[in-house]
């Protein structure tokens, strides 16, 4: 997939601040420090448009990037780790379940889990509440290259068995530092976008 355009389009809290079109979107979940930044850098080509950051929790709202006028990446706030008030936590998650409960263009969900570690109950808790909604899945699997390339398959089937993982959800073993995964992302989006 070859990406030639990306904007940050809108930022949004609540539905009126959505995008006012019918493109697609896909949006990205994980945990505060899952690497959800470094991933949509990789996947777009861009080494900053979406802000990396040392404290985890940085992305407060939802930010719709549109990449090649087809489709959005919406990156929502990392769940588990952000030292934010529970008041405001509270105020995000009901921000985000709005969003992916209601939200017509929405096609997919990629969740990121650092392969490194067994799925959090977090991780599980989101996994399941999408499934309950009937939201189909793209498990990426980020960090790949810090395990040795012999333990991929056991780390990913920790992953499958612990989140419970439903057989039509793909994982996607992902690196941002090597590329790794990249082309793969694409085309299971591209897939779920009906392009």
């Amino acid at each position: 997939m070859k990406v030639t355009n990306v904007e940050l389009a809108t930022v949004a809290v609540k539905p009126e601040q959505y995008p006012n079109t019918q493109l697609p979107e896909v949006a990205l979940a994980g945990r505060s420090n899952v690497g959800k930044s470094s991933f949509i850098n990789k996947m777009i080509n861009r080494k900053a448009l979406a802000r990396t950051s040392g404290r985890p929790g940085k992305t407060q709202t939802l930010n719709f990037y549109m990449v090649n006028e087809m489709v959005y990446f919406v990156d929502v706030p990392g769940y588990g780790f952000a030292k934010v008030s529970k008041s405001e936590r509270e105020a995000w998650g009901r921000m985000i379940e709005t969003y992916l409960q209601s939200r017509e263009p929405l096609k997919a969900v990629i969740q990121l889990i650092d392969i490194r570690h067994k799925p959090s109950q977090d991780d599980k808790l989101m996994y399941e509440w999408l499934k309950h909604f009937e939201i189909p899945v793209i498990i990426v699997a980020t960090k790949s290259d810090k395990i040795p390339k012999g333990k991929w398959q056991k780390h990913q089937k920790v992953i499958e068995k612990e989140l419970n993982k439903h057989p039509e959800d793909p994982v996607v073993l992902f690196s941002s530092e090597t590329g790794n995964g990249k082309e793969e992302a694409w085309r299971k989006i591209l897939h779920y976008i009906g392009k």
